[in-house]
């Protein structure tokens, strides 16, 4: 089987869409992977429509000929976004990488053992019989194969003794091996005690024959001689047990032998019940149970049992015959001549026992518990070889009615179904034996055995699962790759079934694959390549242990010759970097043995490309490119150096703007292992004089820049990585964080509450209740504030650190455009009073810092951001960065003109109402009227209640504490955060950790190989709700509607502030709604039940723009934008309490000087996959969804801002804007210069455009728009002159404004409690001004509609938090 379509098809799980052209470079014998192939394929068409979706929709508007078609892929957006594998549980908890642990020591051998000495004990006695036994004639009397009655009884003895000793060296070839010859008790003594002297703590063998003595007694004493042969003598097991120790095997070939392991499980429950000690280490093997004798029968050999466990091949072959359909032609003198050697797997003899380890080790493996296989068939070789041959033992010796037995014991194997292939494979070697025996030179035909286990090994790969019984041929493959003509298809076979998930894997592993793999790993075969990179990619998926085996044979430098390779397929290389992303993960010895193989150097030059068509575009490559990277100097500093002298920065930026979220999350990664923390053991403590290295501190400048560039990604998963990331940074230099930090929040103790969520430094615990103190300005150095300056536990005041700046980070001027504190304030400060203030005392120490201050301010506004970041996860990250630093966060609810909220269980914010009142103003620029305060405020803290506190921490390391109210320490340190003098490794715990490589590990435990199963009923559910929008699309063009007042729902949300936004469901009865303060209720109209309602967040600024729905004609997610301009989106919102979020990010950055509010517009095209937001911003900024990417920020010529935005759902990238002002602007992001045209239509004294809207059809410019004086224009913006059509529709006070997607309607409502209905061409359809109940309440002030996407049903909210549904005159099919 072509290797290429068993990795073809690992492509399916990353690109789709390529797989396709690849499959037909293979063909394939078993046609498993084709039907993989056309099935991916098939779903690979909704993918390639991404791209096209926008080229269709271009086609759409051109050419109206072939409608049908245009208009289905028109109308149903083929695009998809928010379903991969990073939205699924990204807040809840990450899936872990390679497990350290677990799995491990179950597979593991817990460790090897030798036997390293044979004793063989003969009791034969020749010529004279036991006389316990009456022999029948014939008898059975060979003994080693050799007639001990062919020669003299001495010499017979020693040659049979000779020969024992032989045939056990064929099993254990490096042991020493010593017999005793019908011995005394005295000599067996001997032979024990130097045994075991030999051995030491190896195993040591103790062989006992009998057929010369009596049985063994009762109590387990077996039978020796005297000096002169005049008596036997007893030797009690225990004795024999105490001279040999532990570890040791027993074999005893004589009759009743269960006898002496009944005495030995006494002797071994007596021994550990009076000492306690655990069981020792003994394996007993006998020929017979205690009430048998030995087969007596000529066929056998008089010691069938030693001919079993030592020569099993020929007794096998023996037995068989008399019982097959050779046996009357068949010469049994040929079994003697057997061509070839054991050892050779060319040969007869070397084959046959190739199957017969196979047979037995399968029946083993299926059989035996899996402890008791490892310790029995995978701890020591000459163990092994006893067990495997001891199951054949059982299955001879039954036949002659006597019962081998073991201990431990074992269960019965000898009637498995595994005997019968051994059984086929005996015959046709055997029907060849008389032509290989007279013709040295004829050709041998190896069996088929092993083909014919493979085939039945994929039959099981084809049918079989996790929950059906194991393949039993698992051993057999494991034997199979001894050979070079079957391993390449027992590779891909075994790949096949290690895909099948970690359950598989752990299988594999303890049946022993891995020294096969790891010994495959010296080979050079370049077919094999590919698939053993797959192979480690598996096993490395499940254990991470294996990391060191891999460094120790030198594995590591087959997979980065791999990586280098460049006929390999990007998606195997990736597999590659990520076995080598596990080699040097948290493992010294291979991040060394990679760094001597030059792996930095093979990374970059793969991220590089020479020429740009060379360049790698696989995500899933460079993703891992990157986790290797990062791994490979994650506290390693040589590599950081050798990766900074390499440029590594520099190369690794590019990648922090491509597509894939993944891709860049995984490079933030690299860059943020790429800092200097301190942590790298191998030196001592922290390399603050590391820093006169300027290359080093360059390189981390260009580093922190690059981070602070994507600081505002669009996925939470990138963002998180910055934060680990500026957590590093943040550790590294903490001082001078602390200290731009403290000049930020020292003075401006009014922002505290307004740019943040809340931040304040934390006062000592007791807190200290004394108003709010002024400190005169001018005295700044000797007055008692000095010491407030003071940070973390270092014994030095900041100011005597001269670690401050000279200009304070607000007179670097706007620092970062449109973050919060650098609105106006800091274009407008005097930065010479500012500097002047700061300069005239000790603070101005000229002492060099690492990096210029700016970076730092630029940092802890990053900080700040992420730790209000939409997503929870990210925020928590963010809020630990900030304790690094010395802030500590605390988020303030909703602030109440009575002061605080304190509700229960609720964070407020530590304050007293003094600081409520300052929360509404923007900046502390504006509460001093634009001038510099005279007084620095240190905010005041109120004695801690628990109420307030429950949210807050106590910070001991980085505390301010102010000398002269000496308050005793309240003690409530965090164990989390330690002490900042403690050493690098316990503050080590506290740094977050990073996510990214676990994460992309999880990759690798999933099946690669096999498209995923569920892909069917989603195309089909897909298909269905195609054609039904389909046939709603169609009967809403050609409806007439009359009148549309008729109200078939009424739904009292509750809303406190009445309802604010509503969306009416697709293809179910369900209308969700949302008031002011972001509470989200989802409501059933038909059966009238509320089915879920929750929070959007916990953050204090509420309000909500906009409700959208995501992915509507599959699993439909709920888009949700709040007024600041941060977008939430949730999945499984209809089912009550398991709402999750899939993703957020703040789509506005960048707010005008001196707003306080953006009031986001927001509007989501399923067509092009992009959201468009705007508001009180000067440009509109266009996000892909699908690459969670900000990729156009559209700057808007005008002063006024966006009220209203409305995306085209026909033609991808065209929206419209209505502008405060009155303008409507059309814009299509697939034009260079974006904006297409702009008129002017509202020019009434409120000419503010309150809605907006395409109107239905293909036509792409035709717009509806309105304004808040009432009046609603039609425009065609081709023709931009004026509105070729004008309703005044509402005196004033026209709120909102709905255009049915489909049918020709629009709605109008107005804050005069009424709604009117229009049609396209400007007829009133009727007005809605009551309730239709008894008493005819007027409705509430209209604060919303929307239309049903694909029937007429009119959704409206009002103020009085009623939301109503209005049908045409009929109710509405369903």
């Amino acid at each position: 089987m072509a290797l290429g379509d068993f990795m073809a098809a690992s492509r399916f799980s990353q690109s789709t869409a390529a797989v396709s052209n690849h499959l037909e470079e293979f063909s394939v014998n078993g046609n498993h992977v084709e039907e993989d192939g056309e099935r991916s394929v098939h779903s690979s068409s909704s993918i390639n429509n991404n791209s096209n979706a926008r080229d269709l929709s271009e086609t759409a508007s051109s050419s109206y000929a072939a409608m049908t078609t245009t208009t289905s892929m028109a109308y149903l957006p083929q695009t998809v976004v928010f379903c991969e594998l990073r939205h699924d549980g990204f807040e809840d908890c990450m899936p872990s990488g390679p497990s350290d642990s677990g799995l491990v020591s179950k597979w593991r051998p817990r460790d090897r053992m030798k036997t390293g000495c044979v004793a063989l004990v003969l009791c034969l006695n020749i010529s004279v019989d036991p006389p316990d036994v009456i022999k029948i004639s014939p008898c059975a009397r060979m003994e080693c194969w050799i007639d001990p009655f062919s020669m003299a009884p001495q010499k017979a003895l020693e040659t049979i003794g000779r020969t024992l000793s032989q045939q056990y060296e064929r099993w254990q070839p490096k042991a020493r091996y010593k017999y005793s010859l019908d011995p005394t008790v005295e000599e067996v003594k001997k032979l024990c005690t130097t045994c075991r002297k030999y051995a030491k703590s190896e195993r040591v063998l103790f062989h006992y024959n009998g057929h010369g003595v009596p049985k063994p007694t009762p109590s387990g004493e077996i039978w020796l001689f005297n000096k002169s042969y005049t008596q036997y003598i007893p030797l009690p097991i225990s004795d024999l047990d105490s001279w040999l120790k532990t570890p040791s095997i027993y074999v005893f070939d004589c009759s009743a032998a269960g006898l002496i392991v009944n005495a030995f499980i006494e002797l071994q429950e007596y021994s550990t019940s009076s000492s306690g000690s655990s069981m020792r280490d003994c394996i007993l093997l006998a020929a017979c149970e205690a009430h048998e004798t030995l087969p007596q029968s000529a066929e056998f050999p008089a010691d069938v049992f030693t001919s079993c466990l030592t020569t099993p091949i020929k007794m096998a072959l023996r037995w068989f015959c008399t019982r097959s359909l050779l046996h009357e032609s068949f010469d049994y003198s040929l079994i003697d001549r057997i061509p070839g050697r054991q050892t050779d797997r060319k040969t007869l003899l070397g084959e046959l026992n190739w199957i017969f380890t196979a047979v037995t080790d399968t029946i083993a493996w299926n059989v035996l518990p899996h402890d008791l296989f490892q310790r029995l068939f995978r701890q020591d070789l000459l163990v092994a070889s006893l067990f495997r041959n001891f199951l054949l033992a059982e299955r001879i010796m039954r036949s002659a009615n006597c019962s081998p037995i073991s201990y431990p014991m074992l269960p019965s194997t000898h009637q498995h179904h595994m005997w019968d292939a051994w059984d086929m494979a005996a015959e046709i070697c055997l029907s060849q034996l008389p032509t290989l025996v007279e013709d040295p030179n004829a050709e041998f035909q190896p069996s088929p055995f092993f083909t014919e286990q493979l085939t039945a090994f994929e039959v099981w790969l084809d049918h079989g699962s996790e929950h059906k019984k194991p393949p039993e041929q698992l051993p057999i493959v494991l034997q199979v790759l001894l050979s070079q003509c079957h391993r390449f298809r027992a590779l891909v076979l075994l790949g096949r079934f290690l895909d099948m998930g970690p359950w598989a894997v752990d299988l594999a592993l303890s049946v022993g694959i891995f020294p096969y793999v790891l010994k495959l790993l010296q080979t050079t075969t370049p077919e094999l390549r590919q698939i053993l990179v797959f192979i480690w990619t598996k096993i490395l998926a499940l254990d991470k242990s294996c990391q060191v085996d891999l460094v120790k044979d030198g594995g590591h430098t087959y997979f980065i010759r791999f990586l280098d390779s460049v006929e390999a397929y990007p998606e195997q290389r990736a597999m590659a970097a990520f076995v080598l992303a596990v080699i040097v993960d948290g493992h010294r010895r291979g991040q060394e043995a990679c760094i001597e193989a030059g792996l930095i150097h093979v990374c970059l030059k793969h991220l590089q490309g020479t020429s740009p068509n060379e360049a790698q575009t696989e995500p899933l490559f460079l993703q891992w490119i990157c986790l290797c990277l990062g791994k490979l100097w994650e506290d390693f500093l040589e590599a950081q150096m050798i990766g900074l002298q390499a440029d590594a920065p520099a190369i690794l930026a590019p990648l922090l703007s491509e597509p894939q979220p993944e891709v860049r999350a995984a490079a933030v990664f690299a860059l943020g292992t790429a800092l200097d923390v301190g942590f790298d053991t191998s030196r001592d403590g922290h390399g603050d004089e590391d820093y006169d290295d300027d290359e080093k501190i360059r390189a981390e400048a260009g580093i922190i820049k690059n981070l602070l560039n994507i600081v505002s990604d669009g996925s939470p998963l990138v963002r998180a990585e910055v934060a680990v990331a500026l957590s590093r940074f943040a550790f590294g230099h903490n001082k001078h964080l602390k200290s731009v930090a403290a000049a930020y929040w020292k003075p401006q103790s009014g922002s505290v509450l307004t740019s943040l969520p809340s931040f304040a430094f934390k006062g000592s615990g007791s807190g200290y209740t004394t108003p709010t103190h002024y400190v005169p300005h001018g005295s700044i150095v000797p007055s008692p504030v000095a010491p407030l300056l003071r940070v973390g536990n270092d014994s030095q005041v900041v100011a005597r650190d001269g670690r401050v700046s000279t200009s304070s980070p607000l007179a670097t001027t706007g620092v970062m455009h449109g973050s919060p504190l650098s609105d106006d304030s800091s274009q407008h400060s005097d930065s010479g009073a500012l500097n002047e203030c700061v300069s005239n005392g000790v603070l101005n120490h000229s002492m060099r810092r690492p990096l210029d201050n700016a970076l730092y301010s630029q940092c802890v506004l990053a900080m700040c951001n992420l730790a209000k970041d939409p997503s929870p996860r990210v925020a928590s990250l963010g809020r630990r960065v900030l304790a690094i630093i010395g802030i500590e966060q605390v988020v303030a609810k909703s602030v109440k003109t009575a002061g605080l909220s304190g509700r229960p269980g609720e964070s407020a914010t530590p304050a007293s109402t003094s600081l409520a009142g300052l929360a509404r103003s923007s900046s502390w620029f504006e509460l001093n009227g634009g001038h510099l305060p005279l007084t620095f405020r240190t905010p005041p803290v109120s004695p801690p209640r628990p109420s307030y506190l429950t949210g807050m921490r106590r910070v001991c390391s980085l505390e301010f504490r102010p000398h002269l109210m000496n308050s005793p320490d309240s003690g409530l340190a965090d164990p989390l955060l330690g002490s900042a003098g403690a050493s690098g490794v316990s503050e080590r715990s506290f740094l977050p950790q990073s996510m990214i490589y676990n994460w992309s590990c999880g990759h690798f435990s999933k099946p690669l190989l096999t498209a995923m199963d569920d892909s069917e009923e989603i195309i089909a559910r897909r298909e269905e709700r195609e054609k039904l929008a389909l046939d709603h699309i169609v009967k809403c063009q050609h409806s007439s509607v009359s009148k549309l007042h008729n109200q078939i729902a009424s739904w009292d949300t509750k809303f406190e502030t009445g309802t604010k936004t509503a969306l009416l469901q697709p293809f179910s009865p369900v209308v969700i709604a949302s008031d002011e303060n972001e509470r989200i209720r989802v409501w059933n109209y038909e059966e009238a039940t509320l089915l879920n309602s929750f929070n959007n967040h916990d953050y204090p600024d509420k309000g909500v723009s906009k409700l959208c729905l995501v992915n509507e004609l599959d699993e439909n997610l709920l888009l949700v934008a709040s007024n600041d301009g941060n977008i939430r989106i949730w999945k499984d919102y209809t089912s009550k309490g398991q709402q999750k979020l899939v993703s957020a990010f703040a789509s506005i950055q960048g707010h005008r000087p001196g707003v306080r509010s953006v009031n986001a517009v927001v509007d989501w095209q399923q067509q092009s996959g992009y959201l468009f937001a705007s508001g009180e911003i000067s440009s509109i900024m266009a996000w892909d969804l699908d690459k969670e990417q900000l990729i156009n920020t559209i700057p808007l010529a005008s002063d006024s801002s966006i009220s209203a935005l409305a995306a085209s759902q026909v033609h991808g990238g065209q929206f419209a804007a209505g502008f405060v002002d009155g303008y409507v602007r059309l814009y299509d992001i697939r034009t260079p210069e974006m904006l297409v045209s702009a008129t002017r239509p509202h020019t009434q004294r409120v000419e503010r455009v309150v809605g907006i809207g395409f109107q239905p059809g293909l036509e792409p410019a035709k717009i509806v728009s309105a304004s808040q004086a009432g009046n609603i224009q039609f425009l065609d913006m081709r023709c931009a002159k004026d509105a070729y059509l004008t309703i005044d529709a509402h005196r004033g006070s026209l709120t909102a404004l709905a255009v049915h997607r489909h049918a020709p309607l629009i709605a109008s409502g107005s804050a005069k409690q009424l709604i009117k209905v229009f049609n396209l061409e400007g007829d009133p359809l009727g007005t809605i001004r009551y309730y239709p109940t008894f008493m005819a309440q007027k409705i509430g002030s209209v604060s919303c509609l929307t239309f049903h996407p694909y029937q007429v049903l009119l959704a409206a909210g009002a103020a009085d938090a009623c939301v109503s549904i209005y049908a045409d005159e009929i109710s509405p099919p369903r």
